[in-house]
């Protein structure tokens, strides 16, 4: 009885003990990869001048590669199909430029002007009757908050439209990641193989297939936002015309653009487009723009994207919105736009692990007598049919 009653302390003991030491083991890994990431980012900060040619030109060739592998599939050279591509694609970029861009950088600054009226607006009406929200601290707080709001958004439209008309001075980096794309074209399908076997026979199959998974992801999530985008820039373009809401181009052209930034880069397009009616039409051409912009949003969410890109990323939205929100604060709109497929691959990558680890397990649990894998069986030797010294020089003879 008396052992008993000891036993049981002991026992919850060994399983407190068992179990810090198991939480002590798994914070010291998480240090760790927090170190690594940290000291990757660090890194990535100092050279990213070089990294986000590279990166841009990924996302270029993912959209570039059907059209040069059917000139491929075609029996053009690699070298030939590449350049006709990019020059095609250079033709497109000095059309779009012309015809879209020019235009659009020439009324970015009434954009920012129809968005600070709009929040103004809207600020003038909280504050007044019969709300009248100004004189209590949560009016206060409404206004510091619309404040806020107010920079942000002149800051957004100014940087996002502001960098489509300051493309006349990024020449060289375009010139760089055109050069890129033509090299990722002309050799895409032999770099993965070489990039696994850089890696060691053992690493070599997991490299090659989380490469393969890699690009799958990249080129899904950007041709399907190009499309999506598309789509709803025609769509609230059409709808803004009929409105008779001014500046058509630059907030259909933002639109396409905010499609590349999942939920946070449509909520703020639509936003500046009902500030932008506000302030121009009224507060009903507002609604009806609102309304406009919602019905897209909903068609999108429910309909364009599950359809065209299926469960590729396998992100939920409340991860994609803080990805979103920590790529813009650590990195402005180039983080923001970055932060989903970056979070896409990491998600690849640990689901990835978590199915070899759990291969690893079964296989590890497996009876003895029960293949595990795949093995190499030499063929059998030749088996000698006769004993006699002439039979056995038949068997050793050497071919002429």
């Amino acid at each position: 009885m008396g052992d008993g009653v000891m036993s049981a302390p002991n026992t919850r003991s060994r399983r407190v003990q068992s179990a810090l030491a198991a939480v002590a083991g798994i914070s010291w890994r998480l240090l760790l990869v927090v170190a690594v990431l940290v000291l990757v980012g660090h890194i990535l900060g100092l050279v990213w001048v070089v990294v986000l040619p590279v990166v841009l030109a990924l996302f270029v060739t993912t959209l570039l590669w059907p059209a040069a592998k059917f000139l491929r599939a075609h029996r053009w050279p690699p070298a030939l199909a590449a350049a006709t591509v990019v020059l095609a694609f250079l033709a497109v970029l000095i059309g779009a430029g012309a015809v879209i861009i020019v235009p659009v950088a020439a009324q970015v600054e009434e954009v920012a002007d129809g968005v600070t009226g709009g929040i103004e607006a809207v600020r003038e009406w909280l504050t007044g009757p019969p709300l009248n929200l100004g004189d209590d601290q949560v009016g206060s707080a409404l206004d510091e908050g619309l404040s806020r709001l107010q920079e942000a958004a002149g800051d957004i439209v100014g940087i996002v439209l502001g960098g489509i008309g300051a493309i006349g001075s990024a020449i060289v980096a375009i010139a760089l990641i055109l050069i890129l794309v033509f090299f990722y074209l002309k050799d895409g399908p032999r770099f993965i193989p070489w990039l696994a076997e850089q890696t060691g026979h053992r690493a070599a199959p997991h490299v090659a297939e989380l490469g393969k998974q890699y690009y799958a992801s990249l080129a899904s999530f950007t041709v399907t936002q190009g499309i999506v985008g598309l789509l709803d820039a025609v769509v609230i373009g059409v709808g803004l015309l009929l409105v008779g809401v001014p500046l058509v181009l630059p907030l259909a052209v933002l639109t396409f653009l905010g499609a590349f930034v999942p939920i946070i880069g449509a909520f703020v397009a639509g936003a500046v487009a009902v500030l932008v009616a506000l302030v121009s039409n009224g507060f009903t051409a507002a609604l009806i723009v609102l309304a406009l912009i919602v019905v897209v949003q909903q068609l999108e969410g429910n309909v364009f994207a599950p359809i065209l890109q299926g469960k590729s990323l396998q992100l939920h939205a409340v991860v994609v919105i803080l990805v979103v929100i920590a790529g813009g604060s650590l990195a402005g709109v180039t983080g923001a736009f970055l932060a989903v497929p970056i979070a896409a691959l990491i998600a690849i990558t640990w689901r990835y692990a978590r199915e070899q680890l759990g291969n690893e397990t079964t296989d590890a649990g497996a009876p003895q007598d029960a293949p595990t894998g795949k093995t190499e069986i030499e063929p059998p030797a030749e088996k000698v049919t006769g004993s006699s010294p002439a039979a056995r020089r038949r068997t050793t003879r050497r071919p002429r």
